[in-house]
């Protein structure tokens, strides 16, 4: 459909002038809710330029219930306008979008038509979510391992204890310090493995595909559901300086959670790539290592997602809660960033190693 001869001379002047310079998306509409025009931004947004997207219809491109066609056009009636927060958009050939919505009407040549201000959010959501829960886990960390001291302690005291008695008593009545002595090892394991790593990493010159090819290895000599793993890496990626015992537990206990998670002859695929301009807590990271390990299990709910990588929190029943929050230690240790995306039939940890002026 042609754009009027009319509007197209308000909206050259309009885009010198203004859009052009702005970050926020503007879409323009007609009376028959026909796209007339979009700035730089919006084509941006919709990965689309204004030669494709003029003439097409709004409901052709977005997919959203807080717009509709009956609102849109009391808008274009009354004049009054509306914003939205956190809209999430379903637009054509894309994933969805979550954006900050301003609808309003505007007189252009003697004619009304409706203004679209779409801001994305979403980098800006995560970002202050993923600040939220690191600083969530390190609280609990500090919890956890405040408790564990505590409890460490007199476990040593009980089981020399016990010890001590058991040259007092016959051989039947020994049976019981054998117990306690058993059962205060066992329970000292378990503070260990609260307190986490002890030790610093050891940084070294490595290349992270050799790391990912011996937890492959590993898996594949124990693979009793016949799981089909794959993988997918960027021989591009530098060698980085990383502690290689340390990140190959991390990547293994992340790898033994997806082996539990699918179901028999399941798909596990590990993944790497080159990640430009990241944020890596809290700090803008402009070339980081991605590391995916992607299963198609059943996912992870919804009420676990937001706690999965703190101490003791299992989706399991006979789960203990430890790996992923050792695997989220590790990886901080090597300043870098442990996440999920997780939907039914397809969970993604995200492993974001940087690669610094250390690590060419």
């Amino acid at each position: 459909m042609p754009i009027d001869n009319s509007i197209q001379h308000d909206m050259t002047t309009y885009q010198q002038q203004i859009a052009v310079h702005l970050v926020t998306a503007v879409v323009l509409l007609d009376e028959k809710l026909t796209i007339q025009y979009v700035n730089p931004a919006a084509e941006a947004l919709l990965l689309k330029s204004i030669k494709k997207l003029k003439g097409l219809a709004f409901h052709d491109v977005f997919f959203t219930d807080s717009i509709n066609g009956a609102r849109l056009a009391k808008i274009m009636e009354t004049g009054q306008e509306f914003t939205d927060n956190d809209v999430v958009l379903t637009l054509l050939e894309q994933e969805p979008i979550t954006v900050e919505l301003s609808v309003s009407a505007i007189e252009l040549n003697q004619k009304t038509y409706i203004l679209l201000e779409l801001k994305q959010v979403d980098q800006l959501k995560q970002i202050s979510a993923e600040t939220f829960q690191l600083h969530q886990w390190e609280a609990a960390r500090d919890l956890i391992k405040g408790l564990a001291h505590e409890i460490k302690n007199p476990l040593g005291g009980l089981r020399g204890a016990a010890q001590l008695l058991s040259r007092e008593l016959t051989d039947e009545q020994q049976e019981y310090t054998k117990m306690i002595i058993a059962q205060a090892d066992r329970l000292t394991k378990l503070v260990d493995r609260l307190l986490g790593p002890n030790q610093l990493p050891k940084m070294q010159l490595h290349n992270i595909h050799q790391v990912l090819e011996a937890v492959y290895q590993l898996v594949q000599y124990d693979n009793p559901k016949n799981i089909t793993i794959t993988r997918d890496y960027d021989p591009s990626i530098p060698d980085i300086e990383f502690d290689q015992d340390k990140l190959q537990q991390a990547i293994l206990n992340i790898v033994n959670n997806a082996v539990q998670a699918v179901s028999e002859q399941g798909q596990i695929k590990f993944k790497t790539r080159i990640a430009n301009n990241q944020t890596i807590n809290g700090k803008l990271v402009k070339l980081a290592i991605q590391i995916s390990i992607i299963d198609d299990g059943p996912g992870i709910s919804l009420k676990l997602q937001d706690t999965l990588f703190y101490p003791m929190v299992s989706g399991r029943d006979n789960g203990t809660g430890l790996g992923l929050s050792i695997s989220q230690t590790l990886v901080n240790q090597h300043q870098g960033k442990l996440s999920c995306k997780s939907r039914p039939g397809r969970t993604e940890f995200i492993i974001l190693l940087p690669i610094t002026k250390e690590n060419p």
